[in-house]
């Protein structure tokens, strides 16, 4: 389900930037499914939405897919959603814990910005052969964008965590104390 939102946030359309890499409003589809799914299903789910795509499916930004789109300026980025959702998931989710709202705007950050730009930039200075370091500088334009949908996806989490506790269940073994349980025997 996770993987059909990040398809259909590519669908408003993208701005290309310096370097052929657009911005989009998929990562933030990146950042949810890791923080809601949890590590392992955020990044199955990311690994399948790019199965998909390779096999020439339209599901990225501007309708694209194919194999084609992993050679590109954005390869390394794609790539990097599979490994920025299992980073999400896993600080989001440490150690079974309930997740709090300043975890999962560290892992928002960590994982669906560091990890994603740590793949992708590599690739996109391969890919387009210019420096890493200058790739690096001019990636800096889709930070602030970035930072605004780490912010949004924080607070959709933060939301879906008040208000349907039973969600997070699975994903980080946190159990919501139940307000009318009285207090068992101790056997």
């Amino acid at each position: 389900m996770l993987a059909a939102v990040v398809a259909v946030l590519g669908l408003p359309g993208s701005i290309s930037v310096l370097g052929g890499v657009p911005i989009t409003a998929q990562t933030l589809g990146v950042m949810l499914a890791g923080a809601v799914l949890g590590a392992r299903l955020g990044a199955l789910a990311l690994a399948v939405l790019l199965a998909l795509v390779a096999v020439g499916l339209p599901l990225l930004s501007g309708g694209t897919g194919g194999l084609g789109v992993f050679l590109g300026p954005s390869g390394g980025y794609l790539v990097g959603w599979v490994l920025g959702a299992a980073a999400v998931g896993w600080i989001v989710h440490l150690g079974g814990r309930r997740p709090t709202a300043v975890r999962t705007a560290v892992a928002m950050v960590v994982g669906g910005i560091v990890v994603i730009y740590a793949v992708g930039i590599p690739v996109q200075s391969l890919v387009t052969r210019l420096p890493l370091t200058e790739t690096a500088f001019t990636s800096l334009v889709f930070l602030p964008g970035d930072l605004v949908k780490a912010a949004i996806a924080t607070a959709i989490v933060m939301t879906l965590v008040r208000g349907y506790p039973r969600a997070f269940r699975r994903a980080s073994g946190w159990r919501p104390a139940r307000e009318d349980a009285v207090s068992a025997p101790v056997r």
